[in-house]
């Protein structure tokens, strides 16, 4: 019986995980379960899964309170930022699902690595924001990190089982990207789109923030920062096309030309149940491919002017340590004020463009350091947003 912490319970992926946990009851205990809000969602996860731990952010610990009395859980309430820690290195957790969204689900992250959990991580900034420093972290911890995001949960998949062999055999990583709802929109027209047309993923559900990304193609620029540190490939060795059918997940090319590649349905169940309980295979509760309905596979290059944010992934890769975290940071201002209408959709790559240019990264490799680098990124990304905001 392994014991499970899910951090981000309530979003996309927390549900996803506690879906397949469900159908695995004589394998996954949880732990602990956490949210930022949502306090009735998550109470309810509580005490369906007998969780032990609930932790929300403290202006909501006494709703939470409340409605797990109200059921009857016996679940004990933390809160704060600190009880995300406590509750992903506690001795008894055997494994850690990371699913919080930003740069607050770095720390708790750290947590796990050092104290030598299994990580799923399905949290991109543990790796954008703490790069090389991160991996160093979990070798020295003795942790075992296995990737949650459907294209790198493909690539881990189609790699050699030793780690050791994968820069003497692979040639390249080739990334997919479904191209989101504006893969054929005329770029001249995109000022204009609507949160609710950009949040309007045409394979996968997913959160607001991420769909965003999607349709922006920023999700698979983090996407290839993440890739370069977790399979320790050049940039130059990471490619994206575009796979509109959303089936092929990602591809390994070998130095001797042959392509290994993972396929399966665009639900996200199936990485998450590789990850909880790799390197055996159970059901995910995600539908088979039939092969003789499935039709075309295409695929296309991602077009720079429709895309530009893509292509900042390599340059950032290329920058000083750090860039990436400030890219990251500049994404989430700029994706927030857009999706609470005060910035233009195109105007999102001007802000992670312009923060880069004015944000000077520091080569510190301590948490604290990487924090201040954030949070510099942060201002300087709202006063751009502010200068191009629809009211100016």
């Amino acid at each position: 019986m392994q014991q499970l912490t899910v951090l981000g319970a309530t979003g996309s992926i927390g549900t996803s995980t506690l879906d397949v946990v469900r159908r695995h009851r004589d394998r996954f205990q949880v732990f602990a379960l956490t949210a930022s809000r949502q306090a009735d969602l998550l109470a309810r996860q509580c005490h369906e899964f007998d969780a032990r731990y609930a932790v929300i952010a403290e202006a909501h610990a006494s709703e939470l309170r409340s409605a797990l009395q109200t059921l009857g859980a016996r679940t004990e309430v933390l809160a704060g930022p600190e009880a995300l820690c406590e509750v992903s290195s506690a001795a008894e957790v055997d494994m850690v699902m990371a699913a919080i969204v930003g740069a607050a689900g770095l720390p708790p992250c750290l947590a796990a690595a050092r104290t030598g959990k299994k990580l799923l991580l399905a949290n991109k900034e543990a790796l954008v924001v703490g790069g090389r420093w991160f991996m160093d972290t979990v070798q020295a911890g003795g942790a075992t990190l296995i990737p949650i995001d459907s294209e790198h949960s493909a690539v881990f998949q189609s790699l050699p089982e030793a780690s050791s062999t994968w820069s003497s055999r692979v040639e390249k990583i080739i990334l997919t990207a479904s191209g989101g709802p504006f893969r054929q929109r005329d770029p001249s027209t995109l000022s204009g789109v609507t949160p609710e047309e950009a949040c309007a993923h045409p394979n996968w559900v997913m959160g607001r923030k991420i769909s965003v990304d999607s349709a922006t193609m920023m999700n698979k620029a983090l996407e290839v920062i993440e890739a370069h540190y977790l399979f320790g490939l050049s940039p130059e060795q990471i490619e994206v096309v575009i796979h509109p059918q959303s089936v092929v997940h990602s591809m390994v090319q070998y130095r001797d030309g042959s392509v290994v590649a993972q396929l399966g349905t665009p639900d996200m169940r199936v990485p998450i149940a590789y990850g909880l309980s790799w390197p055996d295979r159970i059901q995910s509760g995600a539908e088979p491919l039939n092969f003789s309905t499935l039709g075309a596979l295409t695929f296309e290059p991602p077009s720079r002017d429709r895309f530009p944010g893509l292509f900042l992934a390599w340059d950032a890769l290329r920058a000083p340590a750090g860039t990436t975290a400030v890219l990251n940071a500049a994404n989430e201002i700029a994706v927030e004020n857009f999706l609470a209408g005060r910035l233009a959709f195109d105007q999102i790559h001007a802000v992670n463009h312009a923060t880069l240019s004015v944000v000077v990264p520091s080569n510190s490799h301590d948490l604290h350091a990487l924090l201040e680098l954030d949070a510099t990124a942060r201002r300087v990304a709202r006063e751009q947003t502010a200068f191009r905001s629809r009211g100016h």
